[in-house]
């Protein structure tokens, strides 16, 4: 059942995602008969709508993994122009993506509900329908990602309303999430997670009061040293043996919040028990400090050929 909230914000990206064209033969059509409908649906249950797009940059280091998701056809996206018969692939391009974030953005500018407050980024800047005078800690804005920027329109938002939903398929969003709610840990946030049969509604405040301030702060350094998209993970070890080591060695989450402030140098005892923490996670019964040194002894441990 989808809990009672005052305040919505959305990753733009998934909207499309999920927003199948369907019968609609160019994008004005499917502005007005596809997007705009589930906008006001959604407006429906809620005091206010954020939707936050991507924006794409040359030079950026999450360039190479949508690389590797595939790559389409450049399409040029306007009003009278025919939507693709192949929408995931038309999405795979940036420059498709940026100019239909961008009408849909205008969209949503242009659309007048009484009573209700609604906002879409625009590149940088942000555009809303609701009488605001001041756009301080919205715009200009320099997050590349939505994942980030959601965040904004979060603590915004819980400025004046209670309860907030975000609505999302990325992990990075639940981490940063829990991360989060230690900003506004009198407010209500709810995760609307996933699609199809895996789709949740996840209690994101209780969650986090379950982890305790700490843990919870510290989660999106662990969630990075673990593996994400721009970190590899460890061979062989996913992030339920990373959890459970982190349970059984509470020591690192002190290293995880020094990392967590963005020191200019890292501390070396930080560095240690990042060390530590990695040998625990392949020995859990292991003295040792030493990545090497582990290496060595799990290596003459069960006498591997040395082509291994």
């Amino acid at each position: 059942e989808s809990p009672l909230v005052d305040a919505k914000v959305f990753d733009g990206a998934v909207v499309v995602q999920m927003l199948h064209p369907k019968t609609a033969l160019t994008f004005d059509e499917y502005v007005e008969t596809v997007f705009m409908p589930y906008v006001t649906m959604q407006l429906q249950t809620a005091e206010r709508l954020d939707i936050v797009w991507d924006t794409y940059k040359e030079n950026s280091l999450k360039k190479g993994a949508r690389e590797n998701r595939g790559s389409g056809t450049r399409r040029r996206v306007a009003p009278s122009v025919k939507v693709p018969s192949n929408w995931k692939s038309f999405l795979r391009v940036d420059g498709n993506k940026t100019e239909l974030f961008k009408l849909l953005a205008e969209a949503v500018g242009n659309v007048n509900v009484p009573g209700k407050e609604l906002y879409s980024t625009y590149g940088n800047n942000v555009v809303t329908t609701g009488p605001r005078e001041s756009m301080e800690g919205l715009q200009p804005c320099s997050h590349e990602e939505a994942d980030t920027r959601i965040f904004l329109h979060v603590l915004d938002a819980a400025k004046k309303y209670d309860r907030i939903m975000i609505r999302t398929i990325d992990t990075d969003v639940f981490v940063l999430a829990v991360s989060q709610m230690q900003r506004i840990p009198e407010k209500e946030m709810w995760l609307a997670f996933g699609t199809g049969r895996q789709f949740k509604y996840y209690p994101i405040h209780k969650i986090a009061r379950s982890l305790g301030p700490q843990k919870s702060l510290a989660l999106p350094v662990f969630h990075a040293i673990t593996g994400c998209d721009t970190v590899s993970f460890f061979g062989g070890k996913g992030k339920k043996s990373a959890w459970d080591t982190w349970s059984v060695l509470p020591a690192v989450t002190d290293a995880f919040l020094e990392i967590a402030a963005a020191p200019s140098r890292l501390s070396d005892n930080c560095l240690k028990t990042i060390e530590r923490f990695v040998v625990v996670m392949y020995d859990r019964g292991s003295e040792l400090h030493s990545v090497d040194e582990a290496r060595q002894h799990l290596f003459c441990k069960h006498a591997r050929g040395l082509d291994r």
